[in-house]
């Protein structure tokens, strides 16, 4: 008889939103090895084989909407890893309002139920947003894909900043609704990793924590050294981790906000909002 093994994913249908590049890709392609089968919803074409292709835009609610229909269900685990940097039209509805429209829809229709799990893909950016939360719970009051669209642009806060902390502090307020439903719910911040976004803007995404990497002698991370813990979080492994974001940046931010890497203290505390 075999032994149950709960970082694997065999009999598990996995939803990868912005699964066609970069880390999304690296997370899908993982979990195919872990035996799940794997959905693909992305603006960009999906290249990976054995994958389920879906056509998506996230700045759209119907184009949502019509690929969820598309999708079906059962989906035992959403990996919502789209995201674009500044400068980017909609940018408020790629990184928030249409991972969470799609990811309430789901569970809405039934497609997501107990004993699933949920992930999102946040930034440094995100971090420190309970010193923020005044400012941001506005974003987590609003209730559809339209008033979220709106709270962004109404109040000046259609930016990478703004849209990743209100993805950090959505999962903190779903760990206990979400988790009445049997569905849990988590996040992982990246360090610096060489994505095709990071690499278009590497002087701002890849310097970030560059002195430290040297002091280590190691690099910026991979996408596959990132998908670990991302599909880490969905698995039955990870069955007491609900609300959290997990840092995983090699130690930058703790060895900055604990001084045992004195040069990283003083971002380390201005982004976790302790300075």
């Amino acid at each position: 008889m075999a032994k149950f093994d709960a970082f694997r994913f065999d009999g598990k249908r996995v939803l990868v939103v912005g699964g066609a590049t970069g880390m999304g890709a690296a997370a899908a392609e993982l979990a195919l090895d872990a035996g799940a089968d794997v959905v693909v919803m992305d603006y960009a074409e999906v290249t990976l084989s054995g994958a389920t292709a879906l056509h998506v835009n996230l700045a759209e609610r119907e184009s949502i909407d019509a690929a969820i229909e598309e999708c079906g269900g059962p989906v035992h685990a959403i990996m919502a890893c789209a995201g674009v940097a500044d400068g980017t039209p909609n940018i408020e509805r790629i990184n928030f309002v249409g991972h969470r429209h799609l990811i309430e829809r789901m569970i809405e229709l039934g497609h997501l139920g107990a004993g699933g799990s949920v992930a999102f893909i946040s930034s440094a950016a995100g971090l420190g947003w309970e010193a923020n939360m005044e400012v941001i719970k506005g974003a987590l009051e609003t209730t559809d894909y339209d008033s979220g669209v709106a709270w962004f642009q109404e109040n000046g806060k259609a930016d990478y900043y703004h849209s990743k902390q209100v993805v950090c502090a959505y999962v903190a307020s779903q760990a206990f609704p979400m988790l009445q439903k049997g569905i849990r719910i988590n996040a992982v911040c990246p360090g610096p990793t060489e994505t095709p976004l990071a690499l278009a803007n590497e002087d701002t995404w890849l310097a970030f924590g560059a002195d430290y990497r040297e002091a280590l002698g190691i690099k910026a991370s991979t996408p596959q050294e990132q998908a670990g813990p991302l599909l880490f979080l969905c698995s039955d492994a990870a069955v007491a981790v609900n609300g959290i974001t997990m840092i995983t940046d090699a130690g930058y931010m703790m060895s900055g906000i604990t001084e045992s890497f004195p040069d990283a203290t003083f971002l380390a505390k201005l982004l976790m909002g302790r300075s």
